[in-house]
Order: structure tokens, then C-alpha cells, then sequence
């Protein structure tokens, strides 16, 4: 079984954004796994001055003590302009591990679309990179079963910001707007016409 797993965070002109919430999520790991040894992250990040960027750390929970690596990264934001349906009931993917060897599968199979939108068990789950939202006229709803559980959708629903629902694919029509949410993009509310938006 792979053990790595990897936190991206957010860092802007040398500030790091909601390192909290990584701590936490690097630590239920960890917890998950039965390793006692518990580092603190911001020891291992000094992303550069100006700029946007990526850091991505690396923690390799095969050894003994693990090893933490980070690499920083410009970002570019990627565009997200259409989601294609792709079914599969058998994807698990609740760690943020190294190995997306079946999110990539599913993503080859975007066609057209920028990225794909999976469904498990007749709902919606998550994007490749990111978890999504739909707002109802009253409140923005989240999927209650994601693939994972993203660090911003942790922190929006701490803020009651966003709630937690199952959503099927026959409810999509419902819903006026969507939103994506990662750690890079925070809650990005597409404009595009939600009937336009999935394929």
C-alpha cells in the first residue's frame, strides 16, 4: 500500500495560508496509521517572497521517522470552465496520497470538459483537484461524501459557510450556481451557466 501523502498550501509573498487546517489533516493521517511521531509543518516551509505560490509537502509514512519534503511551486490557476460526469463506485481516495493513478484515469476521460466531476453510488463526490458546491437560492450546499475532505471545505463549514448534503446528478438542475474550493483557489464561484457547466 502507498504511504506517502503530500498537503498543498497556499502561500503569498511568503505568507502561508490556514496552515492549521493542513496540521490537523497531516495529523488524522498520521493518527489513521498508529505513527506517534507528530511534526509541526511550518518548521519545514520558508516559501519564497513575492509571489503566489504552491508548496507542496511530501510526507513519507513507510519510514521511521518520516521524512517531510517541500517544494515550491508558482501557480498558474488552471481554468475551469466545463465538468464532464464520470461514474465510479469503486474509487476511494479519503487520504491525499501520491497515488492518483484512478483520479487520472478518470480525468482522461474529460474529453472536451476541463476536468471531470465523479459521481459514487449515484452522488456527487469531487472534481480531480478540488470539492465542489452548489448554492440552492438560500445556502451553498457541499457534497456529504467527498473523495476528500478538503481543507477549505473543512474551514467553510467550521464558519458555517457551507452545509453538507447528498447530492445526486438528477439534482444539479436544482441549483443556480457551483463553487470550487482547494486550498489555491479558496471558494471560486463559476459564472458560467450551470446547464452549460456539465456535460
Amino acid at each position: 500500500m502507498n504511504k506517502t501523502f503530500f498537503e498543498t498550501i497556499k502561500a503569498v509573498d511568503g505568507e502561508i495560508f490556514h496552515l492549521s487546517f493542513h496540521q490537523e489533516r497531516y495529523e488524522s493521517v498520521l493518527k489513521y496509521f498508529n505513527v506517534k511521531e507528530i511534526q509541526n509543518l511550518s518548521l519545514f516551509l520558508n516559501p519564497p517572497k513575492n509571489g503566489l505560490y504552491r508548496c507542496r509537502l511530501t510526507y513519507d509514512l513507510s519510514k521511521n521517522p518520516h521524512n517531510i519534503a517541500v517544494t515550491y511551486h508558482e501557480y498558474q490557476k488552471r481554468k475551469i470552465d466545463s465538468l464532464k460526469l464520470v461514474y465510479d463506485d469503486e474509487i476511494i481516495y479519503n487520504f491525499k496520497s501520491t497515488a492518483r493513478e484512478r483520479l487520472d484515469a478518470l480525468y482522461n476521460q474529460r474529453e472536451s470538459s476541463d476536468d471531470v466531476l465523479i459521481v459514487k453510488n449515484s452522488l456527487i463526490t469531487d472534481t480531480t483537484i478540488a470539492n465542489i458546491a452548489f448554492f440552492d437560492s438560500k445556502n451553498w450546499l457541499t457534497p456529504a461524501q467527498p473523495l476528500l475532505e478538503g481543507t477549505t471545505r473543512a474551514r467553510l463549514l467550521k464558519e458555517k459557510k457551507i452545509y453538507i448534503a447528498d447530492i445526486e446528478v438528477k439534482d444539479l438542475k436544482k441549483y443556480s450556481h457551483v463553487a470550487l474550493m482547494n486550498a489555491m483557489i479558496d471558494f471560486d464561484i463559476i459564472t458560467k451557466n450551470n446547464k452549460e457547466f456539465f456535460c
